[in-house]
């Protein structure tokens, strides 16, 4: 009698700019022939894997591939406690339907906290661009969302990497792609060499974005610092966001480990390097490429044929 192939579930992390490596994760699985039946995402893990669940990863990958500065700072609809980000959610989903999530071709779940109690949430029907809105919206960058009489944020303030949902999904084996496994202290090495400011208007934005992202202009051109300078607020705040999310996404695994880790290299990358998709996307293949024997031999899988 013909074994029955275990229904495999991949979850997505969140990780900010750095979730275009899951974009490069999906195609070098879908290269090898593996292709998960189930998928979860948190944060940027949501909107991938949005996109995935539904079909549309194509029109993504497209999309994100082309983004630059200039384009970002259009989306960014700014209110009193945030980007709205209405503008954002426009252009996603001239990419990805608004549909049902429970008419969707694979099983998919969103994970988003809620801000009074602290609970994470979880979508598994309804509106798929609301769940992926919810899901998205870190605290001091997007603003809040009003749901079902409770405001919800980022799903990454409790739950960064979804095993658990995708285990709740119907998963029997899972792939977990961590974005944050090594990005711990790093932001904070070598601050006097990143990459200059890309163009005039960034700096002058940032000025006036302070209180929510920090003082941008610093972070994307810093001047020379003496070793004993404190960190900037965005130094501090993108710091203390990887240090939460490394040490919960460390005790959540723990207590429902994941069959599979995969966790590409993307320190080099900050919190809002949205416009450096390719070099994410490359990560993500890469690491798929480097652990493809362990991969199938974690998950007892035949290698692909030709």
């Amino acid at each position: 009698m013909r074994l029955r192939k275990p229904r495999l579930g991949i979850a997505l992390g969140s990780g900010s700019a750095r979730g275009w490596a899951h974009i490069g994760v999906l195609r070098a699985l879908e290269q090898a022939g593996i292709v998960p039946d189930v998928v979860s995402g948190t944060s940027i893990g949501a909107l991938v894997g949005a996109a995935y669940a539904s079909g549309r990863l194509d029109p993504l990958e497209e999309w994100v591939a082309r983004i630059d500065w200039w384009e970002i700072i259009r989306y960014m609809d700014m209110r009193r406690g945030g980007v709205e980000g209405e503008r954002l959610m426009r252009a996603f989903g001239e990419r990805v339907e608004d549909v049902p999530i429970e008419t969707l071709p694979k099983p998919f779940g969103a994970v988003a906290t809620d801000l009074l109690t602290g609970r994470e949430v979880w979508f598994q029907n309804g509106s798929l661009l609301e769940a992926v809105r919810a899901s998205i919206a870190l605290p001091g960058l997007f603003s809040p969302v009003r749901f079902q009489e409770r405001w919800l944020v980022d799903g990454g303030l409790v739950d960064p990497l979804p095993v658990s949902l995708c285990r709740a999904l119907g998963a029997e084996q899972v792939i977990a792609v961590n974005l944050n496994g090594d990005i711990v202290g790093r932001h904070l090495l070598g601050r006097s060499t990143r990459r200059p400011a890309s163009n005039p208007l960034l700096a002058r934005l940032s000025t006036g974005w302070q209180t929510v992202l920090g003082n941008l202009h610093d972070r994307l051109s810093p001047p020379e610092k003496e070793e004993d300078e404190p960190p900037s607020l965005f130094d501090v705040m993108a710091g203390s966001i990887h240090i939460m999310q490394d040490r919960i996404t460390r005790a959540r695994m723990a207590g429902d480990p994941p069959d599979v880790v995969l966790a590409p290299r993307l320190a080099h990358l900050g919190l809002m390097d949205f416009d450096r998709a390719s070099e994410g996307i490359a990560a993500g293949m890469d690491c798929v490429r480097l652990h493809l024997p362990l991969l199938r031999d974690a998950l007892n899988l035949a290698e692909k044929p030709g």
